[in-house]
């Protein structure tokens, strides 16, 4: 998930549809570091070029100055904008930020209440779909690894189906617990499953089985 600052503007001499490398604060504004922006962190930008924009998520490296691009939309039919060299880059809130009842913004899946529905075999696992998650298997499954930053958990609460099973192999998950190997999934109810992320390793721990 990404992470949000107050006021932090800064320019770029970047030309191109590259990663950004950062200028200095724009007057009256923030660089991203003086406004709490840490090393590695995943913010969510927009970048404005004369009457060109783009929005999406980039990772800040505080020893570089830069911030990679993954954009979301832009003025260029969602491609990244070729930049000209005199751009501005600062960080804000979205749409897709702001969850709620009346408008979610969801993907490959729903979302009832606070929990989001997992579907299809081969989802990507993140934590941008909410802290807790349930996936009632419709088949052998071979799950990805979605967008996670350091700090992010969610709480997956996993129905086997008609005993179908999970292939986690696509996914680098450090298993805490159950002898460090991946839960077998139970066959009533559900299997809990933690997930979090420090630095750069994914945990995961078994945390019991629920009824149905």
């Amino acid at each position: 998930m990404a992470v949000f600052v107050n006021r932090a503007k800064m320019s770029t001499a970047t030309t191109g549809t590259g990663t950004i490398t950062l200028g200095s604060a724009e007057s009256g504004y923030q660089s991203f570091a003086d406004a709490g922006v840490t090393h590695g962190k995943v913010v969510r930008y927009v970048i404005e070029d004369g009457t060109d924009w783009e929005i999406g998520t980039g990772t800040y490296s505080a020893f570089a100055t830069t911030l990679t691009r993954t954009v979301d939309e832009s003025s260029d039919g969602g491609e990244a904008l070729a930049l000209s060299g005199s751009a501005v880059v600062y960080l804000t809130a979205t749409a897709s930020d702001i969850m709620n009842t009346e408008n979610p913004v969801i993907s490959a899946g729903t979302l009832t209440e606070d929990v989001f529905t997992i579907t299809g075999t081969t989802p990507a696992i993140s934590p941008n779909n909410g802290s807790i998650q349930l996936w009632s298997l419709t088949g052998n499954s071979t799950p990805t690894e979605g967008t996670w930053a350091a700090g992010q958990a969610i709480t997956l609460m996993i129905s086997d189906g008609a005993a179908y099973t999970i292939n986690w192999a696509t996914i680098d998950v450090k298993w805490a617990n159950n002898g460090g190997s991946a839960p077998t999934l139970a066959t009533t109810g559900y299997t809990v499953i933690a997930l979090w992320k420090v630095s750069t390793t994914l945990y995961g721990a078994l945390v019991g089985d629920a009824g149905a």
